[in-house]
């Protein structure tokens, strides 16, 4: 489930469209986000009534399931430039998410199979 809010900023659905255009790529790519939630926050940081340049972030967090903790901010002139570069971080963080997960498994496997072989061995 993925939520959007908006912050400082008018809903709209084309920016809606835009985001999940971009996030549903990840969730295909990486299964366990399929039953997780997550929330993406849009915010403009300048009002539009304030002079000077604005700065958009977008916020993504994972709130449950395997990948739950997971936290990710962006920001930059344009809201489309922050997005993409959050889903750019985001497919790196979930891919080492994932290389450390399976590192610490092996590791796991190989300390009980040395166990096995010694207590085998000296019987």
């Amino acid at each position: 489930m993925i939520q959007i809010v908006f912050k400082n900023l008018q809903k709209s659905d084309l920016t809606r469209a835009s985001v999940l255009e971009r996030i549903l790529p990840l969730v295909s790519k990486f299964p366990g986000l399929e039953t997780a939630r997550i929330r993406v926050t849009l915010e403009m940081h300048n009002a539009p009534e304030q002079p000077g340049p604005d700065l958009y972030s977008v916020k993504m967090q994972i709130l449950r399931g395997k990948y739950r903790g997971l936290r990710l901010e962006k920001s930059a002139d344009t809201l489309h430039l922050a997005l993409a570069d959050l889903v750019e971080h985001a497919l790196e963080r979930l891919n080492r998410y994932g290389d450390r997960t399976r590192v610490r498994e092996r590791s796991k496997a190989r300390k009980f199979l040395e166990g096995f072989v010694r207590k085998v061995s000296f019987s």
